[in-house]
């Protein structure tokens, strides 16, 4: 299976998709996500199943996947550009590119006072980026791969990362970033360097990097952020998900061996890519912008891969982009306004089931086809989730987080304690 057979895939299943939303347009929650469902699972699913027993092999060249999912984003060549030109070895980085642009009748974001703006089309990053000089002898090598989405066909940024995993084709090693990033000389090179540092067979690098503004080379001496602090959202549309907070500077100096973390984040992710074949992204989870990393970190520790942080940034992040443009403006635009939140609850009940929500068990949801498929898609048999919830401190029935220290302290988690000499 080539990657040009992939992305044709890809296209076609979207402008089918598009073509059943067209039909219901005034639809509610229920009716967007049977439509979804069911062309998905006569389509894409399968498709899915097949795809993992045909996966390519795994090379052991030193290549590294980057998989970056853009939505209208402006910073998209700035972040391409940089990530090659600060790249160590910009000939082993392959790009899998979901490019999700409006080509035309396009509308800004939200501006001041609730009003948007008719717009002129997005730039083609990937366009652009192959003909600079940067980028056309990347591209040239078939190193940028790219997955072309118009606005209206979007389906959030898990979605989008899901996509963006099957333009993998057997890179060693698999990392995952936003597309409004900055970069550290070496990034490449470093990340993996404190990849193989870790102590584990089965290692996940991951935090919350530090804000675009800040200077990566004048920080190359500090301790990076580690990502530490559940909390239950409080809102409604928020359906109680767990969010991750507290990316903070915990340690006094930077460390030789990454510290143990209890979380994964989606703007900076690195693993060893046999992770794609062990946990691989769901094709049930459209429309969703919360929930994506609480469910990665738990799939990924039930099935033996341990998280640690970063002992240095190597990326920075533009975390706000006001008055741009949302997926979820998209979806109002397609749909009707209004429509996302209660949307999104709806397929939140998959990820709500999995991690153990009473609310959530398989009698309570509905519909019940949100659950379809789940168990290919769901916990490792490695380790058992009861015990990922306790040593995190996360209490799905109560819905109260219990303060665990070891991760703010630095300190190993608890049943790891064999690991305890590397943190001297």
């Amino acid at each position: 299976m080539t990657i040009e057979e992939i992305t044709a895939y890809f296209t076609e299943y979207l402008h089918r998709l598009n073509g059943e939303c067209s039909k219901i347009k005034k639809a509610a929650a229920d009716e967007i996500w049977t439509a979804y469902h069911d062309l998905t699972v006569k389509t894409l699913y399968p498709w899915d199943r097949d795809y993992l027993q045909r996966m390519p092999e795994r090379r052991d060249d030193g290549s590294i996947f980057l998989s970056l999912a853009t939505y209208r984003d402006e910073n998209c060549l700035n972040t391409i550009t940089w990530a090659y030109e600060k790249a160590k070895n910009p000939d082993k980085l392959y790009v899998g590119l979901v490019q999700q642009n409006c080509e035309a009748d396009c509308r800004s974001g939200i501006l001041e006072g609730g009003k948007m703006e008719d717009v002129e089309p997005d730039d083609d990053c990937h366009r652009l980026f192959c003909e600079s000089s940067v980028g056309r002898t990347h591209c040239d090598a078939g190193r940028v791969r790219v997955l072309r989405v118009n606005e209206t066909e979007s389906l959030g940024p898990y979605a989008a990362r899901y996509f963006a995993s099957k333009l993998w084709y057997g890179e060693q090693w698999f990392m995952q970033i936003d597309a409004h990033m900055t970069f550290l000389q070496d990034w490449d090179a470093i990340s993996i360097e404190m990849l193989n540092a870790a102590p584990s067979e089965k290692p996940v690098l991951s935090h919350y990097p530090p804000g675009h503004e800040q200077d990566l080379a004048a920080m190359s001496g500090e301790p990076g952020p580690r990502l530490c602090g559940p909390v239950f959202a409080e809102s409604d549309l928020e359906s109680q998900i767990v969010r991750l907070e507290g990316g903070m500077k915990w340690d006094s100096e930077q460390l030789r061996v990454p510290r143990f973390a209890p979380f994964t984040a989606a703007g900076y992710f690195v693993a060893h890519s046999d992770f794609l074949r062990e946990v691989p992204f769901d094709p049930f989870l459209p429309y969703i912008f919360m929930g994506e990393e609480i469910i990665m970190s738990t799939r990924l520790w039930t099935s033996g891969y341990d998280i640690f942080s970063p002992t240095q940034s190597v990326v920075g992040h533009m975390y706000v982009r006001r008055h741009k443009p949302k997926f979820w403006e998209s979806v109002h635009r397609v749909f009707t306004h209004g429509v996302h939140n209660p949307l999104q609850m709806l397929v939140l009940d998959r990820i709500k089931y999995q991690l153990g929500y009473p609310e959530a068990s398989r009698d309570m949801v509905v519909p019940k086809s949100v659950l379809t498929a789940v168990e290919q898609y769901s916990m490792g048999n490695k380790r058992p989730l009861e015990e990922y919830l306790r040593i995190v401190g996360l209490n799905m029935t109560t819905k109260e987080v219990t303060y665990t220290a070891w991760c703010e302290d630095g300190q190993v988690p608890p049943g790891f304690e064999k690991y305890v000499s590397l943190y001297e």
